[in-house]
């Protein structure tokens, strides 16, 4: 149930702040954490939305729609890594292939769906893999690629 959005002042400026079942979700000036009566919620396990509410003994993220548990969340151990977009699992030196196309930036040339990469190296930031394609070294995300 979404209540009317509230006109508030803050820091000079006025934003909006949306109201769903007393959880506060948006705060558009300094885009602070989602809470409820002081606690911070936690972020969305699967795109990491800060705005988070709870909805009985679950969280629902409202940019994604992803629910979950928090104790479920907390007792499974979560693996550290990289994955591909099918899940498994990389390591240094495997083989990967793109699935789709990808153009790069800074320059003309499209990586074409199904190019393979040998001998990859995981990286820590924003790109996670470090690769030469097509007689370039690239940095993709893993979201782009399965390991062959």
């Amino acid at each position: 149930m979404v209540t009317a959005p509230l006109r508030v002042a803050c820091s000079s400026r006025s934003v909006f702040i949306i109201l769903i079942a007393g959880a506060l979700l948006q705060h558009a000036c300094c885009h602070a954490p989602a809470h409820k009566n002081g606690v911070i919620m936690p972020p969305c396990p699967q795109c990491g939305c800060d705005y988070a509410y709870p909805d009985g003994a679950m969280y629902v993220c409202p940019e994604c729609s992803h629910e979950w548990n928090p104790e479920e969340a907390a007792a499974t151990p979560s693996e550290g890594g990289v994955r591909d977009s099918n899940g498994n699992l990389l390591a240094d030196g495997d083989s990967i292939i793109l699935i789709k196309d990808l153009k790069l930036k800074g320059c003309s040339t499209v990586l074409k769906k199904g190019t393979k990469a040998k001998g990859i190296r995981l990286v820590d930031g924003d790109h996670e893999i470090d690769c030469r394609m097509n007689d370039m070294k690239v940095m993709l995300k893993a979201d782009f690629v399965k390991k062959c």
